[in-house]
């Protein structure tokens, strides 16, 4: 595998390219495609179409998998790009009116509309309602609930059609298929339990597998076992990259919505993370001071219990990370779960292991065991995996044996 290629995230490299390839909804597939057909004897009864359901089920790709099936050109657009009457009327106002100009019969995407938000994104669902009324090509609307009040309107002119969550036997089967390809002998139990944990969201099972297995070839159960510990409704990978790589800071504290993780384990995560995606050390100072305030003020309301100081903890760690740095990662990083929620599961040798490796780094760095283990042993596992040298070096200083160096590198 070529460097170039080697960090691709998996919810790209697999995605699916024809309706075939995408996994389960096989009566809702059916209908979808029913109703593009139907345009082949004239315009329906039903211009839109409106498919709902919990996200990274398939809804998106499905609607993708189907232009590439039927060589249509697929005109696709989300939340952000749509939240005025003349935003639509750019998009889509003369696309719903024309064929295209290649050739090819049109299909109109209007993307994550849950994203449209407030009275000031209110001109942009009415003019998309009006654009189905006169569109004379299909339209398919995106959205996880399709029942809120203020698609209202938008349901009386759609066909309804609902995405449900695969089983957790053909999440399983994709994830193996993926392993297959990429040539990891994954045990049937550790496949199953990534599926299960991922409640048929397959971008985060997907997600989980990239992150656990990238890199090996062997995946066991017991590689996986320790995310039975692991809280959460969202797939936390996703609320990460909204907040480090947020447009702006509104979008990055309205990722906190999403996490259904408490603020002190989701501190955990982006404490833990920034460093691989920040490269630029000064940034990468400013990113960790935003993040050390939060901390402080995390601190005081444990003092205090004035939790009207929540505001300034949920500002500093989204917003306040997400502005200070340019948001440009060389490649593709993957995110890493936390090691503080992996040493719950560890077994005791394993724990055993690192509070001696943190009792001779805090001998050297002047701190206790906790806190070396927590604080500085992120940014050894970066050197160790990046800089042997350097980690050979470091592990001399430390009095490291050759199991905490394999511990630490993560080659044990």
């Amino acid at each position: 595998m070529s460097a170039s290629t080697a960090y691709i995230p998996w919810t790209q490299k697999y995605r699916p390219r024809s309706l075939s390839e995408v996994i389960g909804n096989e009566e809702a597939k059916r209908k979808i495609l029913e109703w593009i057909r139907s345009w082949d004897r004239g315009i329906p009864e039903k211009r839109a179409l409106f498919i709902y359901g919990p996200p990274g089920i398939g809804k998106t790709v499905t609607v993708e998998a189907l232009a590439n099936d039927l060589n249509m050109e697929l005109i696709e657009s989300d939340a952000s790009s749509y939240r005025t009457e003349e935003a639509v009327r750019r998009l889509a106002g003369r696309a719903s009116q024309f064929g295209s100009i290649f050739g090819r019969k049109k299909l109109i995407l209007f993307d994550e509309l849950d994203g449209i938000t407030g009275s000031a994104d209110a001109g942009g669902l009415r003019e998309i309602t009006e654009v189905i009324k006169t569109t004379r090509v299909p339209i398919i609307l995106i959205a996880n609930d399709a029942f809120e009040p203020r698609f209202a309107s938008l349901r009386n002119l759609c066909l309804l059609i609902e995405f449900k969550k695969p089983s957790k036997v053909e999440v399983a089967r994709h994830l193996a298929k993926i392993c297959a390809r990429e040539g990891i002998d994954a045990e049937e139990a550790a496949l199953k339990f990534i599926a299960e944990r991922s409640g048929g969201d397959v971008r985060s099972a997907i997600n989980d597998l990239q992150a656990l297995a990238q890199g090996k070839s062997k995946l066991t159960y017991e590689d996986v076992s320790w995310l039975a510990s692991r809280d959460r409704k969202e797939e936390i990978f996703n609320v990460l990259r909204m907040i480090l790589y947020a447009r702006d800071a509104s979008a990055a504290k309205a990722a906190i919505n999403m996490a259904d993780v408490d603020l002190d384990m989701l501190l955990e995560w982006i404490y833990e993370n920034i460093p691989y995606h920040i490269k630029n050390p000064h940034e990468l100072a400013a990113a960790m001071d935003a993040l050390s305030k939060a901390d402080i003020y995390r601190g005081r309301i444990k003092e205090t219990q004035d939790w009207s100081l929540i505001r300034y903890v949920i500002d500093l760690m989204t917003a306040g990370v997400a502005s200070s740095w340019s948001r440009k990662s060389s490649g593709w990083v993957p995110f890493k779960f936390p090691e503080r929620i992996k040493m719950a599961s560890t077994s005791k040798e394993e724990r055993d292991l690192l509070s001696e490796i943190g009792r001779r780094i805090g001998r050297k760095c002047h701190l206790s065991s906790s806190r070396a283990i927590k604080e500085v042993l992120p940014y050894l596992r970066i050197i160790f995996q990046n800089n042997p040298k350097m980690g050979k070096g470091i592990a001399r200083w430390l009095d490291l044996n050759d199991e905490m160096i394999a511990y630490i590198s993560g080659k044990e």
